[in-house]
């Protein structure tokens, strides 16, 4: 008991208090997930996805192919009301229509008249045009005679436009309706469409903080009217229900238990569905299902029969949505980064179909917040007795039972109950009590640490403090991409100048250089003169290491374009004119790690890779290019604009390489001009390795221009004096076509 009480006068106070804000800090929660427990549930629910269960619900995709066939969107709506018609005469229950008509046809014939005229175009002609009935008068009736649900979106623009929900939203329990979203403006289909409309729900989908769409919103207000949503109304026109029943709480309960006033469950036609306070469903998503979804011109084509419509429509409830690039309404969800927003609408109505809902429990929070308070004095409790190494093998196991009960709640009966602010409560406790009872122990490591920081990075320093083996001579052989970079004519600047100037002019274009890396993730090994050599993927693992080294490279030498013009003029700093850097990039397996003597390390690299990145960035200069990589680096930018420069035997290495020219990134590959010059460019080194003089010399003289545009005007000439040597001096039948670099 003593010593309980000294543990209480000393740290457990404080691991109380620590323990008091993280249940004050989970009551201003307000009962919903917390951010860290929305990413568990998208762990969850990646884990364990929804199975697809077929359900009548498809959608109609107005996608890449359909526009090709039918044309640029948005289309005449004859050719939307046809698209409708089949469908409603395959069978389909309801269509909702997940884009909105806000504008008039500007197909119409009135329209087309007023655009004729302006162009002086002949009187019968524009009257004629005047006599054709309108475009969105017909579509109007013709959606008229079928089960269509408009779409409009909510906004929260000043108020230009009221939506009125065609259906009643009848309400039980309590009236308080402030939790559900607010929206002060609606963008609605054109006045004659929207009333000939069986069903109008809004398509509007917010996600939370971090962008993530994990619940489906419902109901929405603006002012004192309540909206459905797109896959309510969907849901109640396809049943022929006449209104729809919100079933309402009025919160009545203790902060212990978290309720407060809002929605509880919705019911359309003979589905029920459990909500949240705002009126929103949790979504359980599905992994991709190509069956879900039916292109459009699928529906379109007369080749489509009648009966094969009917198989796939008939009785289903039909959301048409638009998911061509350009047109397509995408959202992030935990399963998808991009996903189209019809997807969700459409998902939303199966679960309620299926009645396979997740669900927040009304006692969740109050289970959380007692599971906060329990775990957290239990470990409090505890610590006296079981010491540091004890405490933490309990707080690990409350920490796995938690989460487990977490999980199987959600595996085995799809709740949604958030650990985070127990195992938070565990943590706080823990490190509160372990780090006040090794606060001078972790004093004298800082101060170690910092000191270690002088002379080594603090990547490394990290990873030693964290492994002190780290330390032994050796290394780990990785995949990695090596850059190096030389000024040109380095010495002849170093002759004009002063030492002191020297190490300034370093000091202002190293910093700079230097900083590009950084951001690029790059690690610096080390500088040689005037060089640097710097790496991707080690210590730490880089997936876009390729790209990243190839950015880094373009970025440098547009910032050393910007130096050369800004420095000169500077009083406060030296700079010796026109500045030019080589840059040699290559990739491929290298030996990383701690090297050198037993005196003294160095996080180093080496290997063949690191050998021809040099070579590389030696030949730059031959070649009169800024940068050029290898052929193994090369093939990991595809997107990039690069050409070959030649097959090259290196110095000191048997195997030749081909060498590119790394020009631009992918806005420059995609241009029309660049893939051109690179076709005539690959035909010109076809022909010269093919010994077809004639034909390489007339496509050097072809895209010479071209060539010189992209700064490979001195390789131009270079194999325009080769081709004239050979041309004069047969090469012999053995000839590969490689040069032999004789300079390193």
């Amino acid at each position: 008991m003593s010593r309980i009480k000294a543990f209480f006068k000393s740290t457990g106070a404080t691991g109380l208090l620590a323990l008091v804000t993280i249940f004050l800090f989970q009551i201003n929660y307000s009962g919903s997930l917390s951010a860290l427990g929305n990413l568990v549930f998208d762990t969850f629910v990646r884990a364990q996805p929804r199975e697809y269960r077929p359900a009548p619900v498809r959608i109609v995709d107005i996608d890449e192919e359909s526009l090709r066939r039918g044309g640029q969107w948005p289309w005449p709506r004859p050719d939307v009301a046809r698209l409708l018609q089949r469908l409603t005469d395959a069978g389909a229950a309801t269509i909702a229509l997940d884009v909105v008509f806000a504008e008039p046809d500007r197909t119409s014939p009135a329209r087309l008249a007023e655009a004729l005229a302006r162009q002086g175009a002949s009187p019968e002609a524009i009257d004629v045009l005047r006599t054709l009935p309108d475009n969105d008068r017909q579509f109007a009736e013709a959606i008229s005679q079928m089960p269509v649900v408009n779409g409009f979106f909510l906004t929260q623009d000043p108020l230009r436009s009221a939506a009125v929900p065609i259906a009643g939203i009848a309400i039980s329990g309590s009236a308080d309706v402030e939790a559900l979203p607010e929206y002060s403006n609606a963008v609605l289909p054109l006045a004659q469409l929207d009333e000939a409309a069986q069903g109008r729900g809004f398509l509007t989908l917010s996600g939370d903080s971090d962008g993530i769409v994990r619940r489906a919103p419902l109901l929405a207000r603006q002012g004192d009217q309540i909206l459905p949503a797109l896959s309510i109304e969907a849901l109640r026109v396809a049943q022929g229900a006449g209104s729809v029943l919100v079933k309402m709480s009025d919160g009545s309960g203790n902060i212990a238990a978290g309720t407060e006033p809002g929605v509880v469950s919705m019911k359309v036609g003979d589905f029920e569905m459990p909500t949240n306070r705002a009126g929103e469903l949790w979504m359980h998503y599905t992994d991709p299902v190509p069956e879900r979804t039916i292109p459009a011109w699928k529906v379109l084509d007369p080749a489509t029969s009648d009966a094969e419509l009917a198989r796939l429509f008939e009785g289903q409830i039909v959301l048409v949505g638009t998911g061509a690039i350009g047109l397509r309404d995408l959202v992030a969800t935990p399963l998808r980064e991009r996903e189209l927003g019809v997807m969700v609408h459409a998902q939303a109505i199966e679960q309620m179909i299926l009645g396979e809902f997740l669900v927040r429990p009304d006692w969740a929070v109050g289970l959380e917040r007692t599971l906060v308070l329990l775990t957290g004095l239990a470990l409090l409790l505890l610590m006296p007795r079981l010491g540091a190494t004890g405490g933490a093998v309990l707080g690990l196991a409350m920490i796995l039972l938690v989460s487990a009960g977490s999980w199987w709640a959600f595996s085995e009966e799809r709740f949604l109950l958030d650990p985070t602010f127990p195992v938070l409560a565990i943590l706080a406790v823990y490190l509160t009590v372990t780090v006040l009872d090794y606060y001078r122990e972790e004093q004298a490591r800082s101060y170690i640490h910092q000191a270690f920081d002088r002379y080594l990075s603090p990547e490394l320093v990290k990873r030693i403090a964290a492994d002190p083996h780290q330390l032994d001579l050796g290394g780990e052989e990785r995949d990695m991409t090596v850059l190096f970079c030389d000024i040109r004519s380095f010495s002849r600047i170093s002759e004009k100048l002063e030492p002191r100037s020297i190490i300034a002019f370093l000091i202002g274009f190293l910093t700079p250089m230097c900083d590009i890396l950084l951001d690029r993730k790059a690690t610096i090994d080390k500088f040689i003169g005037d060089a640097i050599l710097a790496f991707w993927n080690a210590p730490l693992d880089d997936p876009d290491q390729h790209a990243n080294a190839a950015r880094a490279a373009l970025a440098m030498q547009e910032r050393l374009k910007q130096l050369n013009a800004e420095m000169p003029g500077r009083k406060d700093q030296t700079w010796p004119g026109d500045v030019a850097i080589g840059i040699g990039l290559n990739s491929g397996p290298c030996c990383v790690g701690n090297m050198g003597s037993a005196q003294r390390l160095s996080y180093s690299i080496i290997g063949d890779a690191v050998n021809l990145a040099s070579r590389i960035e030696g030949l730059t200069k031959l070649y009169g290019v800024p940068i050029a990589m290898g052929s193994a680096l090369q093939r990991r930018l595809p997107e990039f604009a690069s050409v070959e420069l030649d097959l090259v035997r290196v110095v000191g290495r048997d195997t030749p390489e081909a060498i590119y020219a790394l020009l631009g990134d992918e806005t420059l590959a995609a241009s029309s001009a660049f893939q051109g010059f690179a076709t005539g460019h690959a035909a010109m080194l076809a022909a010269y390795r093919a010994r077809d003089w004639d034909s390489a010399d007339r496509l050097l003289d072809e895209w010479r221009g071209e060539a010189e545009t992209y700064g490979l005007g001195t390789l131009y000439a270079m194999y325009r004096e080769r081709t004239a040597q050979l041309q004069g001096a047969p090469p012999p039948d053995s000839w590969d076509g490689v040069f032999a670099a004789r300079e390193k």
